[in-house]
């Protein structure tokens, strides 16, 4: 077999055992989603959604408190993180020099926090927030999430606004405009579709995490709005349900990870058609 011939059999052996690793993957992803759609949508019912936690065996129970409890969590933890990653993303592509010794190192310190465990700012939120105040709070949980969604935001502006052409900004300044208008009225808007996809994708990396609520929000099985206490939330509940003896709850659990999982599935798709609509025009 000369060389020509075993670089076409290895290339045709590779090819199928990729294959043959997607295939497994997708069947897992599948697999995996078809348990979660059965046994989600054969615990969903309205009072789900209008009726708070109740003690085992005892109708009616819902998640009512748990998802009031989320909404405040992760809209408190976007007014938070979205605004303050996009005006660090902005310094550091308008103001701090893309290739400064301090953007450079804004970026690394981006980039390691991206990568961090959530279970490490859990406990760095736990240790400067809730240790000191003594009590378990919403605030604390909207903190840990605020500060795991500021990375993904941050290095997303940054990135969309360096694509923006310099022709663009030239021209404005050419024109008169200060810079503060170039950003806002130029480079933001051809930035926009990529900020926002950014956006969305962070907000449906913060809706799903567990272990930093564990040591912030912590939980609370009553409904309240109170963010200086504990509250209840849609990711903490999910784990207790989940793992409890009590039939009841483990159909509320596979309820909770049913709606948990189509709102950061719904996310996801929404800021990948986003991105796709824009390629297309």
């Amino acid at each position: 077999m000369n060389r020509q011939n075993r670089r076409i059999l290895m290339n045709k052996v590779v090819m199928t055992l990729s294959s043959l690793a997607a295939l497994a993957g997708l069947a897992f992803l599948f697999w995996i989603l078809g348990v979660l759609l059965y046994k989600g949508f054969g615990a969903l019912h309205w009072d789900i959604f209008t009726v708070d936690m109740a003690p085992p065996g005892r109708e009616p129970s819902g998640l009512r408190n748990a998802l009031v409890g989320q909404l405040l969590l992760v809209v408190g933890a976007s007014v938070i993180g979205v605004p303050v990653g996009v005006l660090a993303g902005t310094y550091l592509s308008e103001y701090g020099g893309r290739h400064g010794k301090l953007a450079r190192l804004i970026r690394d310190i981006s980039d390691i926090m991206m990568s961090a465990p959530s279970i490490v700012i859990g406990a760095f939120v736990y240790a400067i927030m809730v240790a000191p105040m003594g009590h378990f709070s919403g605030w604390a949980g909207i903190v840990a999430l605020a500060i795991m969604m500021l990375p993904i935001v941050l290095r997303t502006t940054d990135d969309m606004l360096q694509l923006v052409p310099g022709s663009l900004r030239e021209a404005a300044i050419a024109l008169g405009a200060p810079k503060y208008k170039v950003i806002m009225q130029v480079v933001y808007r051809g930035a926009k579709v990529g900020m926002l996809t950014g956006i969305l994708l962070s907000i449906a990396r913060i809706a799903g995490e567990t272990a930093p609520l564990l040591f912030t929000s912590f939980s609370n099985n009553f409904y309240s709005t109170d963010l200086n206490h504990p509250i209840a939330s849609l990711t903490v509940t999910m784990f207790n349900y989940a793992t409890s003896p009590f039939e009841d709850w483990i159909d509320l659990g596979w309820a909770a990870a049913l709606i948990l999982t189509l709102f950061v599935l719904g996310s996801n798709i929404l800021g990948r058609y986003i991105i796709r609509t824009k390629k297309g025009k």
